[in-house]
Formats: structure tokens, C-alpha cells, sequence
């Protein structure tokens, strides 16, 4: 791993949104190596799980897996990531807002609809999202009570899960 505290990370964030795949991949590898330093780097790695390149999409991932929840204030940009039509990046900018626990309250609406999403993996990470939400995950109750009873082992166990955390 390399120095953090060598690491220029809004240089990095910069290079994510370069023209020349190597170097958003380099990026949002060095993103990767820094570990927790890139904590700011959260939502445009996320952004970047939407990367034409493979190398991108991989490193930006192996990235997300190690940084915690997200800088705070990000909450609203992640709800509107979470509704992307890429499931890679909905998926992760659902994590973040499950990591984000109830601060990330604000995004319950928009994870009740993630239920309903095509890609299994992001219906059942959606669910996991609403379980961390807290009481405030009440307002996916309809949602959540037809997720219960999917056909899918996990997503109806998430969604179990979800109602109990919130109360419902």
C-alpha cells in the first residue's frame, strides 16, 4: 500500500475523469492503494463502477471495498446514483448508503423503488440498505412487505430483516 499521506487525492479524483482510460484506471487504482485516505473519493468512485473500461470498474470496486460509509453530505448524490440504470454503479451507491445507516434516511424512497430492480443483486442490496436505515426505512413498509415474499430466498430474508429494523 502506498504512503496516504503522499497521496493526492483530489488529483486522483481529477484523473477519474480523464479522456484516457489508463489513466482513470491508474486513478482509481492509486484510489485502491490508499485505502482509507480515499474516503473523499467515494462518489466519484462509484461513478466510476459505470467506467467503459474494465480496469476502471475493477479497481474502483476493489476501492469501495475498503473504504467505510461516505464523507458526510453525500447522501442526496448516492440516492440519485442509487437510481442508475447501471446496475454496478446502483449497486455500490446503495452500499454506501447501507454503510451510511440511518444519516442516509433521506434516501429510504428511493431504495423502496431499487427493490423492484431488474438486477437481483441490487433489489436484495437495496433491502440490505433499508435494515441499516432504522425506523426511518417505515416509509418502504409496502415495498418491503412485497420483497418479503419474493420467490428469491435472500431478498425476502432482507426484506424481512428491513421490516423488523424499521419497526414495521
Amino acid at each position: 500500500m502506498s504512503d496516504p499521506a503522499a497521496t493526492d487525492i483530489h488529483g486522483l479524483i481529477e484523473q477519474l475523469g480523464s479522456g484516457d482510460a489508463g489513466r482513470r484506471a491508474e486513478a482509481a487504482e492509486q484510489l485502491c492503494r490508499a485505502g482509507s485516505a480515499a474516503h473523499e473519493a467515494s462518489v466519484p468512485l462509484v461513478v466510476a463502477c459505470g467506467d467503459g473500461d474494465d480496469r476502471v470498474r475493477e479497481w474502483a470496486v476493489a476501492a469501495l471495498e475498503e473504504l467505510g460509509p461516505p464523507p458526510g453530505g453525500s447522501n442526496s448524490t448516492l440516492a440519485d446514483l442509487a437510481a442508475s440504470s447501471h446496475p454496478l454503479v446502483a449497486y455500490w451507491a446503495i452500499t454506501l448508503l447501507g454503510r451510511s445507516g440511518q444519516d442516509a434516511a433521506v434516501a429510504a424512497p428511493v431504495l423502496a423503488t431499487c427493490l423492484e430492480a431488474a438486477d437481483l443483486s441490487v433489489a436484495q442490496r437495496a433491502a440490505w440498505a433499508l435494515g441499516k436505515l432504522g425506523p426511518a426505512a417505515a416509509v418502504a413498509r409496502d415495498a418491503l412487505t412485497k420483497a418479503a415474499t419474493s420467490a428469491d430466498p435472500r431478498l425476502a430474508r432482507l426484506a424481512e430483516q428491513a421490516l423488523d429494523s424499521a419497526g414495521a
